[in-house]
């Protein structure tokens, strides 16, 4: 689990490079928000509380358009390395509901 970690946190925090400026949410941010998932992006299982937590945490902090927007492209860069119809249901199982679905294909510069 901590190679997958280490993995998921290394790879979203490269999407850093290429953040937007007018967001003010990081890929860093959404990382260590969505690291306690990564055990569970990665080999499935119970969703643990602190995961939840941070997705929640994570939902209330992308308040505008381009917060969403630059959650939207942290999280489908982090997919690439993780299971992606784990990650699209996460959402749902943590009781909270966002605008667009994680999915590879989801245009993130379309996300309101």
């Amino acid at each position: 689990m901590a190679l997958a970690l280490r993995f998921f946190t290394c790879l979203v925090l490269t999407v850093c490079i290429v953040a937007s400026v007018d967001a003010a949410i990081s890929c860093g941010t959404v990382a260590s928000s969505l690291a306690p998932c990564a055990g569970y992006l990665t080999k499935g299982g119970a969703v643990p509380a602190p995961c939840c937590a941070g997705v929640s945490k994570l939902n209330g902090m992308a308040k505008t358009t381009p917060d969403r927007q630059q959650a939207c492209k942290c999280l489908k860069a982090a997919a690439q390395s993780i299971n992606p119809s784990l990650a699209s249901g996460l959402p749902g199982k943590c009781g909270v509901s966002i605008p667009y679905p994680i999915s590879m294909s989801t245009n993130c510069d379309n996300v309101k």
